[in-house]
């Protein structure tokens, strides 16, 4: 995870909990009174979960110029830009685990993303012979597929085990190396940080660029997702990889691009 994690150290979300039996004075932060009568707690995301990262401005920019963003996305999320028009993340415990899957889901792409770029460069270098991702699961490993995929099950339920249980209750798999007269600093969950994670303390300076760094890495891992699909797309319709399309289309733009998908040769 350190390629994906280089600029990263976290803000779960802005959360808004509507009073479903959940006594209020459990979680700090503003009751107010919906026009309905019903109670319910605004949170900062600031407050008790991120001890570094602050919301953005009212005036921050957004995805629609002149729009008003919904009242959950209020630009304490990294990324935040007022774009939910289903209304995906009025509910507060689904926003809080659709921020982590988005995190979670944009660093895999973007490991992925390397993961079929950098080897098929080396193929064109001549380091690697007869390299292609989307037939990489078919080929002989120094396993069994069996054996690969049962510890990899092994591996992954550990890891994301613990990321569960952070979630659940922060700071509770904190790994970090205890020193005498040396406090830690609190993690945040989804930027574990720390030495392990961030040693050149990227993700610990003062809140505005600790909040740069961050949308600059989700905006990335979106990038990555769709650049992945994108690969997808083009291995099944052109049957080459990613870099050699490329060559394609630069040779050939008006015949070789996204339309000719859709048109006959």
């Amino acid at each position: 995870m350190a390629l994906a994690t280089a600029s990263a150290s976290t803000a779960i979300s802005s959360l808004q909990f509507r009073d479903r039996g959940i006594p209020q004075n459990s979680f700090p932060g503003k009751i107010t009174t919906c026009s309905a009568g019903r109670s319910r707690v605004i949170l900062n995301a600031t407050k008790g979960v991120s001890s570094v990262c602050e919301p953005l401005p009212p005036d921050r920019p957004l995805w629609f110029p002149g729009s008003a963003p919904p009242p959950w996305l209020d630009g304490s999320l990294p990324g935040d830009y007022g774009f939910d028009p289903l209304g995906l993340g009025s509910d507060p415990e689904l926003l809080k685990w659709f921020a982590q899957a988005e995190l979670m889901h944009g660093r895999w792409a973007m490991l992925a993303v390397a993961g079929i770029l950098i080897p098929e460069w080396l193929e064109s270098l001549g380091f690697i012979e007869n390299f292609s991702w989307y037939d990489a699961g078919a080929r002989e490993y120094f396993a069994d597929p069996t054996t690969l995929f049962v510890v990899q099950l092994a591996l992954m339920g550990w890891v994301e085990g613990r990321r569960w249980a952070d979630m659940i209750k922060p700071g509770c798999v904190d790994i970090e190396p205890k020193f005498p007269n040396k406090t830690n600093p609190k993690p945040d969950v989804g930027y574990p940080g720390g030495l392990w994670f961030d040693p050149m303390m990227w993700g610990r300076g003062s809140p505005e660029p600790v909040m740069v760094l961050r949308t600059k890495e989700i905006k990335n891992g979106r990038l990555a997702m769709l650049a992945f699909v994108g690969f997808c797309f083009q291995a099944i319709y052109t049957g080459e990889g990613p870099l050699e399309n490329l060559a394609a289309h630069v040779a050939d733009p008006g015949h070789c691009n996204v339309f000719s998908a859709f048109t006959s040769q």
